[in-house]
């Protein structure tokens, strides 16, 4: 394993690789990928075994430019109003972290799609990922970098901490800027749906195209990633807590407890005889920022899951903004535990 900047040359040599069928994680405005070229079946296998994914799990086609939608979705396909209402996600949206669920090309590998007729891209808002997708093939299939299950990266140590010789590449682009992995929306049927809420807001959605589904559990096929009722775990047992009941939570030494604001966090405090200091508390916004808290959730659960405690509490986030992607991982964390 070897880690490069994203200087141009290694952009370069990084995409050379990904056209010899190497595996190369990378870094998105989300959370880090694991990139293979999404044409090749053998180096999509590896994406499987190195994550030790289950292959009932479709994976994310990344593309480098809106007019490569067309090497894997038949946009054809689309009822007229689908259609419509994808043109201008993708004028609004793309470049962003929103993913769409869509009729799939021939030409895209059923091992990257799960066997289904659909496939999930992605146009990132990462300069050094688009130049690494359009100098490949133009279409890598990328979904987070890190064990199947576990904590999404957003550095690239967390990549190599976790993956370390498995992956053949790491390009190193720092710590990602949103935190969260992708919104995905389904719109092959009549009415769009939210499958996994992540770094769009559904605001921003309802504003451009107008309502859409949110779908409850399912028993049915996973058709899109992260929709599995355990994911996004740190290997410390975390659960998760209201605000009400956050605030009233007896210290426990050995437990960490991370708060969504610094208000919520001084609320606690002030219950606490004789208060501090606490190594494992931690705050996700000073303000109560949904953006900011959602840029820093995984980074602090990784930071946390190093700290040798027995459980992490953690607090809900108000549901606006980014906050149902955040609830949605803790959620998913804590289904884990």
């Amino acid at each position: 394993m070897r880690i490069l900047s994203v200087s141009d040359s290694d952009i370069t040599l990084a995409a050379e690789a990904l056209k010899a069928g190497l595996l190369v994680a990378f870094p998105t405005e989300t959370v880090y990928g694991l990139g293979a070229d999404g044409f090749n079946p053998a180096a999509l296998a590896r994406v499987f075994e190195v994550k030790n994914r289950p292959r009932f799990d479709p994976l994310i086609i990344h593309i480098a430019r809106l007019e490569g939608l067309e090497l894997a979705a038949d946009l054809d396909s689309l009822e007229g109003e689908a259609r419509k209402k994808t043109g201008l996600l993708c004028g609004g949206l793309w470049p962003g972290p929103l993913t769409l669920i869509l009729p799939k090309r021939g030409a895209v590998p059923d091992l990257a799609t799960a066997g289904l007729a659909t496939v999930a891209v992605r146009l990132p808002d990462h300069p050094a990922a688009r130049k690494l997708i359009a100098r490949s093939t133009g279409a890598v299939a990328a979904p987070s970098a890190n064990p199947f299950g576990r904590l999404s990266p957003t550095r690239a140590e967390h990549v190599r901490d976790q993956l370390g010789d498995r992956v053949d590449l790491i390009l190193d682009g720092g710590r990602t800027r949103v935190g969260v992995e992708s919104t995905v929306l389904d719109m092959t049927g009549p009415v769009p749906r939210l499958l996994r809420p992540g770094g769009v807001p559904r605001e921003k959605i309802e504003a451009l195209i107008g309502p859409v589904d949110i779908p409850g559990p399912s028993a049915g096929p996973v058709n899109a990633p992260g929709q599995l009722k355990s994911h996004y775990a740190p290997r410390t047992p975390l659960t998760l807590h209201r605000p009400e009941e956050m605030a009233v939570l007896e210290y426990e030494a050995g437990a960490g407890c991370l708060f969504f604001s610094g208000e919520s966090r001084d609320r606690w405090l002030r219950g606490i005889p004789g208060a501090g200091p606490f190594p494992g508390i931690r705050v996700l916004s000073g303000g109560g920022d949904t953006t900011e808290a959602a840029a820093s959730l995984f980074d602090t659960l990784h930071e946390l899951d190093r700290l040798g405690l027995f459980r992490i509490r953690a607090e809900e986030a108000p549901p606006v903004g980014l906050g149902p992607a955040i609830n949605d991982r803790l959620r998913r964390a804590a289904a884990r535990s």
